[in-house]
């Protein structure tokens, strides 16, 4: 006599779909992360040096605010 080794409906093998989805599901959550900072310092840099200041950076700031290097007397003003 033989035994069923597996459930109806499940494979043997291991999925590793999980990890191609989870990378995947990664890799498109990075691109919408850079393409959101590329639209504020874009933004950013449209702004004249006045309204830069009053947000309390300058314009050679202006990257390091949008990916999270503040400098510890920018963050003082925020």
């Amino acid at each position: 006599m033989t035994t069923i080794s597996q459930t109806a409906g499940q494979s043997l093998r291991p999925s590793s779909s999980s990890g191609f989805f989870s990378t995947l599901a990664g890799a498109v959550y990075a691109l919408f992360d850079r393409l959101e900072r590329r639209s504020a310092v874009k933004t950013l840099n449209e702004l004249d040096d006045r309204a830069l200041r009053d947000i309390g950076i300058t314009r050679s700031q202006i990257e390091d605010a949008v990916y999270g290097q503040f400098k510890a007397e920018l963050t003082r003003y925020l």
